[in-house]
């Protein structure tokens, strides 16, 4: 399970990236001290951001996945738990 929710938080901080990549082009445009450089720093400091995003769950992104996920990554351990702690029958 956690497994799940490390993949699920990984999920949450690409989709956060790539949001915030989306806002960042939609800019009404170029500022005076924009270079490269510039693009390079903001990128690496958007994808931090993103990840302290899915770490926090500001989205509620991974506790989705880990909701809706979580069951049937568990459910056929559970299931065979169950039936091997069940009452033994005999035939």
């Amino acid at each position: 399970m956690a497994k799940l929710k490390k993949a699920a938080q990984g999920f949450e901080a690409v989709f956060a990236r790539q949001m915030i990549s989306s806002m960042r082009t939609a800019s009404l445009g170029d500022g005076i001290m924009d270079s490269s450089a510039t693009e390079q720093f903001r990128d690496m400091s958007d994808g931090k951001l993103a990840e302290a995003m899915a770490g926090k769950g500001s989205l509620g992104i991974a506790d989705m996945l880990v909701k809706q996920w979580g069951a049937r990554v568990a459910g056929p351990a559970g299931a065979a738990t169950a039936t091997t702690n069940g009452p033994a029958t005999s035939k």
